[in-house]
């Protein structure tokens, strides 16, 4: 069990080894610093808005596209709320079987706690898939009032596609339904109340994320040439994103640095 100062004294934690260790020092990311993303800004700030302030929230799923701000916002929504009681606690997927003792030591708490997991994916018959539908939808002992969980992923319905479960398709009338498999795939996604989808950057939205890297680092010349060498850069990566632009920032600002 946690020490009560614990919480008093830090705003992120990470469940290891089967005990709450608090983050010295947490991500500094602000939501001004995300580009090409205001809907889903919008929606996550509004959500953790009801959140912190004691009023009914949902759970959060954001999947989409790589390197396009997901777990960013989540970790700018702390920078945002952590002076009203937010709480983030960072679990790994592999320890989602853990969310009971997660969850014990903060419950009933004054602070709002957001669990925080990243690069979700959960295979059908993981142990932690009950665990998780339990803490989502409630089991047989009461949410806590004070935890969400906001996740991200890469697939829309958290675990993998299979083939067979294509097989297990069948046509009633005119319609076609799925079977028993997807049906308990998309059971568990549709536990979070609120998704977000991430779509690729466009060019525009790219090259206005590459200027504000740039700036934040520092740079404050923009021309031509150093455009053509952004879109190269994410050329190269096959890829557009903020991940990308940042990438390049970092490159071009080091570059730029060098004796």
């Amino acid at each position: 069990m946690p020490e009560a100062s614990m919480f008093g004294q830090a705003i992120a934690f990470r469940w290891r080894n089967g005990a709450l260790h608090a983050i010295t020092h947490p991500s500094t990311t602000r939501l001004d610093h995300l580009l090409g993303i205001d809907r889903q800004k919008a929606a996550a700030v509004q959500n953790t808005e009801q959140f912190v302030a004691g009023r009914p929230a949902n759970h959060i799923l954001l999947t989409g596209s790589r390197g396009t701000g997901k777990s960013s916002l989540v970790k700018a929504l702390l920078t945002e709320f952590a002076a009203r009681g937010l709480r983030l606690v960072e679990v790994q997927p592999q320890d989602l079987v853990d969310l009971p003792d997660v969850v014990a030591p903060l419950r009933g708490r004054p602070e709002r706690f957001v669990l925080y997991v990243d690069d979700f994916s959960i295979a059908a018959n993981d142990k932690a898939l009950t665990q998780l539908k339990a803490a989502l939808d409630g089991g047989i002992e009461e949410p806590a009032e004070n935890v969400l969980i906001y996740a991200t992923s890469n697939r829309r319905h958290l675990t993998p596609q299979l083939k067979s479960d294509n097989a297990e398709h069948r046509w009633e009338g005119e319609e076609l339904n799925p079977g028993e498999s997807t049906e308990e795939k998309i059971a568990l996604s549709e536990r979070f109340g609120l998704w977000l989808s991430f779509q690729p950057f466009t060019q525009s939205q790219y090259i206005d994320a590459v200027r504000l890297h740039l700036t934040r680092l520092g740079v404050s010349d923009w021309n031509d040439e150093t455009k053509v060498l952004a879109q190269r850069w994410a050329l190269n990566r096959a890829s557009r994103s903020g991940r990308v632009a940042q990438q390049f920032a970092r490159d071009f600002a080091g570059r730029q640095s060098t004796p």
